[in-house]
């Protein structure tokens, strides 16, 4: 298992740090002017990554990680599921649609009339982009860890793909609305959180699975959010030297870049 949690970290580190050194120049290539008309809702301060708004998500997934060696967290982890399947509550398979329910909230208001901080295209870039981000932490940990699931259906349990979807959505949701509306941005979480919990009432989940799943959630949508001026200039095709490539290979996501020279 101390094995496994080494290849965790690393891969951890690799990622995070891959994808934020590979956008280094993001903020040199903002005030270029032809790029500043696809990027005129987005202001260079709002996209330099906040290491505060990645203290949550890193505790989340601390725990997370900790939860798979620590006895203390595995016993809570046991007992848990021991309390859940004393009260033996009716399994509902709404956690496959809450997980959304942020998301298409933001649109639903946009919809409504109630703007949020990007329109159409850009919210859906950085939406789509937090979304694979997420797939890229998730997809590859589930195989490495190889964590049985509590009721014993395969051994893709760490960490939650659900709850890391709700809470990348939460947060999606979150940093679209809090300067014009603070109480309905984290309106949201409240699905992200009923999502969590659902995982876990459905036996498919350990709180520790949860737990890291909605830290990996709010990351990649930090990391979207980060990200996005450069996304954003490769989907526009205003910057023809440089293209950035989701790719899915041996059941792994991740981004490349092509940079021609």
């Amino acid at each position: 298992m101390s094995s496994n949690i080494t290849k965790i970290l690393m891969y951890i580190t690799v990622l995070v740090s891959y994808t934020t050194n590979l956008f280094a120049q993001t903020e040199i290539d903002i005030v270029n002017p032809v790029l500043n008309d696809t990027l005129s809702n987005i202001s260079i301060q709002e996209n330099r990554l906040n290491y505060k708004n990645l203290i949550v998500p890193v505790v989340f997934v601390s725990y997370g990680i900790a939860s798979l060696k620590v006895n203390e967290l595995q016993q809570l982890n046991l007992s848990t599921r021991t309390e859940i399947h004393e009260h033996s509550p009716d399994h509902i398979r709404l956690d496959n649609y809450t997980q959304y329910a942020p998301a298409v909230m933001v649109y639903g208001l946009n919809a409504a009339g109630i703007k949020g901080k990007n329109n159409f295209k850009d919210r859906t870039i950085i939406y789509a982009s937090s979304q694979l981000i997420s797939a890229a932490f998730v997809v590859p940990l589930k195989h490495i860890v190889g964590e049985e699931r509590p009721d014993g259906s395969n051994n893709k349990s760490f960490p939650s793909g659900h709850t890391a979807t709700a809470f990348s959505s939460a947060q999606f949701m979150f940093r679209e609305y809090k300067d014009s509306n603070f109480l309905l941005s984290i309106s949201g979480y409240s699905f992200a959180v009923f999502t969590g919990v659902y995982r876990a009432l459905n036996d498919k989940h350990w709180v520790g699975d949860i737990v890291a799943g909605a830290g990996f959630g709010i990351l990649s949508t930090e990391l979207a959010y980060f990200l996005y001026p450069k996304i954003s200039s490769a989907f526009s095709g205003k910057n023809n030297d440089t293209m950035v490539i989701p790719f899915y290979q041996n059941k792994s996501f991740g981004i490349g870049l092509v940079k021609r020279f």
